[in-house]
């Protein structure tokens, strides 16, 4: 069962090799480090990652970022992982997390029953699991946004924050796969994911770390503590 869920977004800039000595992105940092740091706090048996990938596949438990393609020089220590479950890794290292884990890749073209599906079977995969749910926002806020502007950006963004932060599950399954797709939003399939793993719980206490779109890509982190349905 999920005993704690963290949200997450993963630009290439969270790594430090990219960034040098500037401090980019400080208060997106810093409340990654805080969702990741009450996932480790919660004891789990595992901590499962799940993120976009171009199929829905499991990685090697010791996949390390893969940051070839933006600095070829830069040394990697074990089998490449995609960016969103590479970026995931390198949060749990900077937490100091030792335990197991799991990676999940997550198609981006996934239909929405699949990805719940896969929720369910994470959530069932040991006693105590921690999720760690990788994937940004629209990437078309702005003019200078990856996308260019698209003025339905801003409104997809605003509904999944306000799911998230009310534990609307209904509403994270039921996205657009179609409308994500158009906004570029890749997070899309893995916060169904995160559906379907707390579909168990029935509702889950929610803070908002971080929700803004600088460059033009939105970027939510939230912290989820899963509460059992009250017994009758």
């Amino acid at each position: 069962m999920i005993t704690a869920a963290a949200i997450c977004p993963c630009p290439p800039l969270l790594a430090r090799e990219l960034t040098g000595q500037a401090d980019v992105l400080p208060d997106l940092r810093a409340a990654c480090a805080t969702a990741v740091a009450r996932l480790t706090a919660a004891a789990p048996d595992v901590i499962a990652v799940a993120g976009p990938d171009a199929e829905t596949a499991r990685w090697p438990a010791n996949g390390q970022l893969d940051l070839a393609g933006y600095a070829p020089a830069l040394p990697r220590t074990g089998p490449a992982l995609p960016l969103s479950l590479g970026i995931g890794a390198r949060l749990l290292d900077e937490a100091g997390y030792q335990g197991p884990r799991a990676f999940h890749g997550v198609g981006v073209l996934s239909a929405a029953a699949a990805c719940l599906r896969l929720g369910g079977e994470i959530a069932a995969s040991a006693p105590r699991v921690a999720l760690l749910v990788m994937g940004d926002g629209t990437a078309r806020r702005s003019v200078s946004a990856p996308g260019y502007l698209d003025e339905r950006a801003a409104p997809f963004d605003a509904e999944v924050t306000r799911a998230v932060r009310d534990g609307d599950l209904a509403a994270l399954a039921a996205l657009d796969a179609e409308l994500a797709a158009e906004l570029l939003a890749a997070g899309r399939p893995a916060w169904q994911v995160l559906a379907g793993a707390l579909a168990a719980a029935g509702r889950a206490e929610t803070e908002i770390l971080y929700a803004d779109a600088p460059f033009g890509v939105a970027y939510l982190v939230a912290s989820l503590t899963p509460r059992p349905r009250e017994s009758r």
